[in-house]
């Protein structure tokens, strides 16, 4: 199922460094349920401002951005929303051609909120990685009040040592052994917490998009 494409239809689409088809999989379903006149695309790509350029000439509507280009998507947007500002790391712009401005904003701090608020019993949270995911987790978790451990790629063998711990993965690896005891929140797609986290930030960015709230 597709709205009729037109001269009309809004563009949005996601750069990455090795696309996939979540997002198209989400958004583009999503705006016919709601009979919005907007298309969804993945698109590869190398270099992060040489995409945002090419999406500002050919007038696209707003994107998503995901590794490895979050930080680096923080420096070339004019306008921060919040969640940008507390965590540094930007994964959805939209493209303000009356202003001439890129806005950022970052539904990852958004969705972070989401799945921490069943965990808050937990005084401490153990951040693995140091990527622009990380950045907005780290950002959202010291909001929410927990103390944070980040356990980057140098100090990975102190996993090993957790027990009875709250542990949130924001990195791509994958099958990390831990002691069962601790809690395992994983950000990867395919995993329980992955696509949960995904689908958070995916409404939270189709609310941005379009002004909808998207209701389940």
């Amino acid at each position: 199922m597709s709205q009729p494409i037109n001269k009309d239809t809004k563009i949005y689409c996601s750069f990455s460094k090795n696309a996939g088809n979540k997002g198209c999989q989400f958004f583009n379903p999503a705006f016919y349920k709601y009979n919005i006149n907007a298309i969804y695309k993945s698109f590869s790509v190398d270099n992060i401002d040489d995409a945002l350029n090419c999406a500002k000439f050919l007038k696209f509507n707003g994107c998503a951005i995901a590794m490895p280009f979050k930080k680096r998507a923080f420096e070339l947007v004019d306008e921060k929303d919040i969640s940008v500002i507390n965590s540094e790391s930007v994964n959805t712009i939209m493209f303000d051609y009356d202003s001439n401005k890129l806005k950022g904003y970052n539904t990852d701090y958004y969705a972070t909120e989401k799945l921490l608020e069943n965990y808050i019993e937990y005084k401490t949270i153990y951040i693995l990685g140091n990527g622009g995911l990380s950045s907005s987790v780290k950002a959202k978790s010291k909001e929410m009040g927990f103390y944070i451990v980040n356990i980057t790629r140098n100090d990975w063998y102190k996993i090993q040592e957790l027990k009875n711990s709250l542990i949130f993965n924001c990195t791509p690896i994958t099958n990390i052994l831990l002691n069962k005891s601790n809690t395992f929140i994983d950000c990867i797609i395919g995993t329980f917490t992955g696509d949960l986290f995904h689908q958070h930030q995916s409404r939270k960015q189709f609310e941005i998009y379009t002004g909808i709230k998207y209701e389940l």
